[in-house]
């Protein structure tokens, strides 16, 4: 009976295993969609699917303010457009680091989290980990910068009340559009990137102030962090 109840169960197995790699390659497949598709985030099809608001409108990188990308850019991922999708330096120090500091970043680049926020789940997990490198990596190679940029800033989440997006978070904060921002309007979007619902870009207090004013020097300072993303003439 042994082996006949072995064989019965052997395609089950297999069945279970062609779904789990199926589920597993999925992002690899829609990340080459991507390229020409505007995509939700796991985040918006959650709110969504459990009757939250969501607010987005998708713009191109060339009609969102430069100031903004070039601010996200110094605040999230300085070496954006050096490094491959993972920023091997910056995961080092974020571990070295990591003891006690419960606002670290945890060395994820800008490619990372659009790994995360596309395909994957929010919060820190080894597991969440492990599967977002390798896509960060995909990503990198398939999509060109200008891209995974414009992907990032056009589902990031950017306001407490469901709105997602440059475009969106510029309305509500500042109400104006994405592609006319100040220097320092741009720096404080760009600083409230990490928890926009207690980091309110619309009603900011000392400490995210202090932090968009770091952001603008670091711009003002570091143009050429943008290099990458620039529209060429």
């Amino acid at each position: 009976m042994r082996p006949g109840f072995s064989r019965r169960k052997r395609p089950a197995w297999r069945t279970v295993l062609y779904l789990v790699l199926a589920v597993l390659l999925l992002p690899y497949g829609l990340t080459l969609l991507y390229a020409v598709v505007n995509p939700p985030s796991t985040l918006m099809l959650w709110r969504y699917a459990t009757g939250q608001r969501v607010a987005r409108t998708w713009v191109p990188l060339s009609q969102i303010d430069s100031s903004l990308a070039l601010s996200v850019i110094v605040a999230e991922d300085g070496r954006f457009c050096d490094h491959f999708g993972v920023d091997l330096t910056e995961i080092q120090n974020a571990i070295v680091d990591a003891e006690g500091l419960d606002d670290v970043r945890g060395g994820s680049t800008i490619t990372q989290q659009v790994a995360k926020n596309l395909f994957l789940w929010q919060g820190r997990s080894y597991v969440r980990k492990a599967l977002e490198l390798p896509l960060a990596l995909w990503i990198d190679l398939v999509l060109s910068k200008r891209r995974v940029l414009e992907i990032y800033l056009n589902i990031a989440e950017l306001g407490p009340g469901g709105e997602f997006g440059a475009e969106e978070g510029a309305k509500r904060a500042f109400g104006r559009s994405a592609g006319n921002l100040s220097a320092y309007q741009a720096a404080i979007l760009a600083a409230s990137l990490p928890n926009p619902v207690t980091r309110d870009a619309k009603r900011p207090g000392p400490g995210l102030r202090r932090l968009a004013g770091l952001y603008q020097r670091r711009a003002a300072g570091a143009p050429e962090a943008a290099a990458c993303v620039r529209q060429k003439r």
